[in-house]
């Protein structure tokens, strides 16, 4: 068991969280407010499956959650591409939000890696 705020991934995730909730908070048109929940539901999980994760026992466990976070991640990325593609979002900011997950997305797959690599010398021992 780790602090997961100790996780660079889940510090710069957790900044997506509160740069997409402040960017959603923008939508007010009502044909738009599920897309809004789903922007920031998506970015939530990301943080949380790593917080999650980061409270279970053993490194399969965090993997596990390490994975359903990239899976909310590629969620995000696309809730922001059809924002953008609607014209909910201006494109500056689709850029800027879609750079960021993309940097999340890299460091939960190098995380997920080293977790692999981690079990599988667990194994070998």
């Amino acid at each position: 068991m780790q602090d997961f705020r100790n996780l660079w991934v889940w510090q710069k995730s957790h900044k997506l969280t509160l740069q997409t909730y402040a960017v959603s908070s923008t939508i007010k048109q009502p044909a738009y407010y599920t897309l809004r929940d789903q922007l920031t539901r998506a970015a939530i999980w990301i943080p949380a499956n790593l917080a999650e994760g980061c409270g279970r026992t053993g490194d399969r466990d965090l993997r596990r959650f390490v994975r359903i976070a990239l899976g909310s991640a590629s969620e995000l990325e696309y809730h922001l591409l059809l924002a953008r593609d609607l014209g909910i979002l201006p494109a500056p900011v689709y850029q800027q939000l879609t750079t960021a997950v993309v940097e999340v997305k890299r460091m939960l797959s190098g995380f997920a890696s080293h977790l692999s690599e981690q079990i599988k010398r667990s194994k070998s021992d």
